[in-house]
Formats: C-alpha cells, sequence, structure tokens
C-alpha cells in the first residue's frame, strides 16, 4: 500500500518519459543501430549491392517526410496515445516478418515501409509532442532522459543484436525483437502514454502545484499558458511559427545535419569491418560511440533548463562543432587510432545535439501546435535524409572507400554549426489564440 502511494505520487509526466525511453531504446536497437549490424549478412545473403540495402532506410525518411505533418496535426488534435499503441504493433509484426523475406521488394516493403511507418509512429513526433506537452521547465531534463534511455539502444541493443547475429543467424534475431517489442512496448504505451497535456487531467506541466482556491475559478489550460509564460515561452500556431526567419532557418541547419549523421550511423560498422575489425569489435566500437555521448544528453537537457532562451541556440553550434572537428580529425590522419578520436569526439557532440533540438523547438514556439511544427519541419528535411543514406552505399560501390562520404559529414555538420548560432527565438505572434487553435 506504502509502494503503491508512493508511485501515484509520482508526476505521470516522468512515467511517460521512462515508457517512452524504454520503448524508443528496443525499437531504436534495431531500426537505427541494429540495422548497421544486420547490413552485411542481409546484403551477402540475399545478393543486394552496398546502395540498394541502404534504401530502406531512405524509404522510411521518404515515409517520416509524407507522414510527419500527418502525425503532428494528429498527436496535437487527439493526442498521442494510439498513434504510438498502433505503431508498436506494426514494428513488432514487421521484425517477425524479416524471417520470411527473400526477395529485394520484399525487403524494402518489410523494412523499409513497414518499420519505418512503425518508428515514425511510435518513437518520433507522437512521443516527442507527448513530452514537450508534460514538461516545460524541466522539458529539457525529460527529454534529455528519454534519449539517455534511448541511447542505451546502441551500448546495450548493439552487441546484443551482433551477438545474436553471430549465433542464431539474422532471421531469428529480428524475430526475437519482435517478440520482446509487443510484450514490453504494448503493456508501456497502454498504461504511461497519456492521450492530453496534463492540464486535462487538474495538472501542471512539470507537476508543479495547483493553487487549490485558484484552480477552482481559472480554467487549467489558461493556468498553463501562465505557468508556461513565466520562463517566456508563447504559443504559435502553425501558421505563426512558418512565418518566422527561425523556423526556416533552425529547418537549414537540420537538413544540413541530415545529410551526414542517420548515413554514418547505418554504414559505420561496414566501414569499420572492411578494414577488417571483428564484427562485435566494429560493433563495440560505436556503441562506445553512443556510450561517450549518454552524459551529454542527460546533463545537457539539464543545462538546456537552466540557461536563457536566446543562449540555447550556442548550445547546438558547440554540438555540432564537435561532431565536425572529430569527422575531420579522422579525416587528416585517416587511422585505427584516429578513430577512437573520431569517434569519442563525435559521439560526445551528437548526444549533446541529441538534448538540445526538441526542447529549443518547445521553448521557442510553445506546446499547443508542437507536433505540427515538428511534423512540417520533417517533411522539409526529409530529402536529405533520403539521399545521404544511398550516397554513402553509392560511394563506396564505386569507389571501394567511404572517405568521399565521411568529408562530406565534415563539411555539412560544420556548416550547421556556423548556421546553428544564428538562429535566434522568433519574436512573439502578435496574437496568441485559443489553446486548441492548431494552425
Amino acid at each position: 500500500m506504502i509502494i503503491k502511494r508512493r508511485l501515484s505520487a509520482v508526476f505521470p509526466g516522468w512515467w511517460l518519459v521512462l515508457s517512452g525511453g524504454i520503448i524508443a531504446m528496443m525499437q531504436n536497437a534495431y531500426q537505427v543501430w541494429g540495422l548497421s549490424a544486420l547490413f552485411k549478412p542481409i546484403s551477402e545473403e540475399l545478393g543486394f549491392s552496398r546502395a540498394a540495402t541502404s534504401v530502406v532506410q531512405s524509404i522510411g525518411r521518404f515515409e517520416g517526410g509524407i507522414e510527419g505533418p500527418l502525425l503532428g496535426w494528429m498527436s496535437d488534435k487527439f493526442g498521442p496515445r494510439w498513434i504510438m499503441f498502433s505503431g508498436v504493433i506494426v514494428f513488432g509484426i514487421a521484425l517477425i516478418l524479416m524471417n520470411y523475406i527473400h526477395a529485394l521488394w520484399a525487403y524494402y516493403l518489410v523494412w523499409g515501409v513497414m518499420l519505418g511507418i512503425a518508428q515514425n509512429m511510435t518513437t518520433t513526433t507522437p512521443l516527442r509532442t507527448a513530452i514537450s506537452n508534460w514538461f516545460v521547465r524541466k522539458r529539457g531534463a525529460a527529454q534529455g532522459t528519454q534519449m539517455t534511455l534511448s541511447g542505451l539502444s546502441a551500448v546495450i541493443g548493439l552487441p546484443l543484436i551482433t551477438w545474436l547475429i553471430i549465433t542464431r543467424g539474422w532471421r531469428m534475431t529480428c524475430v526475437f525483437g519482435g517478440i520482446l517489442v509487443l510484450l514490453v512496448g504494448l503493456p508501456l504505451v497502454w498504461f504511461f502514454v497519456k492521450q492530453r497535456r496534463p492540464e486535462y487531467y487538474g495538472l501542471l506541466p512539470d507537476g508543479a502545484k495547483v493553487e487549490t482556491t485558484e484552480a477552482a475559478t481559472k480554467p487549467m489550460l489558461d493556468r498553463g499558458v501562465q505557468y508556461a509564460a513565466q520562463v517566456y515561452e508563447v504559443e504559435f500556431t502553425l501558421r505563426q511559427a512558418l512565418r518566422t526567419p527561425t523556423f526556416w532557418l533552425l529547418t537549414i541547419v537540420q537538413i544540413a545535419r541530415s545529410m551526414a549523421a542517420p548515413a554514418l550511423n547505418l554504414h559505420s560498422i561496414p566501414f569499420l569491418t572492411d578494414i577488417g575489425l571483428g564484427a562485435m569489435v566494429a560493433a563495440g566500437m560505436v556503441s562506445i560511440r553512443v556510450l561517450v555521448g549518454l552524459p551529454a544528453r542527460f546533463f545537457g537537457g539539464v543545462l538546456l533548463d537552466r540557461i536563457r532562451k536566446d543562449r540555447m541556440r550556442f548550445v547546438m553550434a558547440s554540438a555540432y562543432s564537435l561532431e565536425a572537428i572529430g569527422t575531420g580529425i579522422f579525416l587528416l590522419y585517416p587511422t585505427v587510432t584516429m578513430i577512437w578520436v573520431w569517434f569519442l569526439i563525435y559521439g560526445v557532440g551528437a548526444g549533446l545535439s541529441t538534448a538540445v533540438v526538441n526542447p529549443l523547438k518547445g521553448r521557442y514556439f510553445g506546446r499547443k501546435a508542437i507536433g505540427s511544427i515538428t511534423g512540417v519541419s520533417q517533411a522539409l528535411i526529409t530529402p536529405a535524409a533520403i539521399i545521404a543514406p544511398i550516397y554513402f552505399g553509392w560511394v563506396h560501390d564505386t569507389t571501394g572507400s567511404y572517405m568521399g562520404a565521411f568529408t562530406l559529414v565534415a563539411v555539412t555538420i560544420g556548416f550547421s554549426a556556423i548556421m546553428a548560432a544564428f538562429v535566434r527565438p522568433p519574436k512573439p505572434p502578435a496574437a496568441v489564440s485559443d489553446t486548441r487553435k492548431l494552425i
């Protein structure tokens, strides 16, 4: 009875963070990191080129661009719970179906289409919208905690998936993952993901105390807006956000980075095994790259909650600078030793950049239409994210090396770092509409 009371005293937003982090950890272990380990076994058994094998990641990105605005609007309008629940079901089924593919079209359909749709429905816009709605002052810490848990997908999940591939084969590795996602993910969404922002449940963001006398005379939605205004957070509609230079400059920054980071994640293990490292060693190196960034994910989020809104952009610029510097060092001195230097510096920068973007968007544009704003931004970023993984595979297929592609990583992320410093907070809209007006 005492334990039950203590659990009920925990702000429900933190259960959302914990559940979202665990689900993202399981799904990213396969969709983001696991594909790097599965890449060569799949391509070699089924006879695919590396460019062709890379297409599945681009399919998922393409779908994200199409679905992003719709999923964002649906998350704002109806809430994220049923979207995420459906996404977990599709994700689990897709992994199980990987056991039965023998042709390129089936590989594209199952991993590219089904897994891509499921990932977009679960751990991208809907989850980010939910966390942004439940936290204001502690949004950075909440997003940082969720992203830290998600990062364990590379630290724990990737070595485990690599070991399973070696001992059980890539097909059964996918089946095990599908069953695990269904058994664990569905109860977490069902019990801990809420449909609405906390005001609908008589709560304020962050678990802030509600003054009973004031709450009785003032609608909770208005109380939530006033609470957010204490940290100078104003709620934009989608249309108002699209009219700001800030939205477009931030999107350009993300487009440049999206030409590099996802493709690098996909091709890391193929690159490392190409130079003679074993599969488990390669997986361990990628895991360490992510591991060194986990403290940056968490403490970066905490830092964002403690600095002024107009200084958040400098954290983003610093993060991208570390990524570019790490990659540049390896390009100047391309040895195995320098790979460690590259991965360590890049890992810290990637951890920090993972922590900063979503809290920054929330603080800049508010909670009301954050899902729609994020979804439209995702659609605009999509073309670069589609092209990059295929380009990396094509570079290797035609030159026998990834070095040309890694040069693109350094250049584009360096550009992002410079431009990020100029992403100033937008001017408040001329009129702040009702909290239920999204567009």
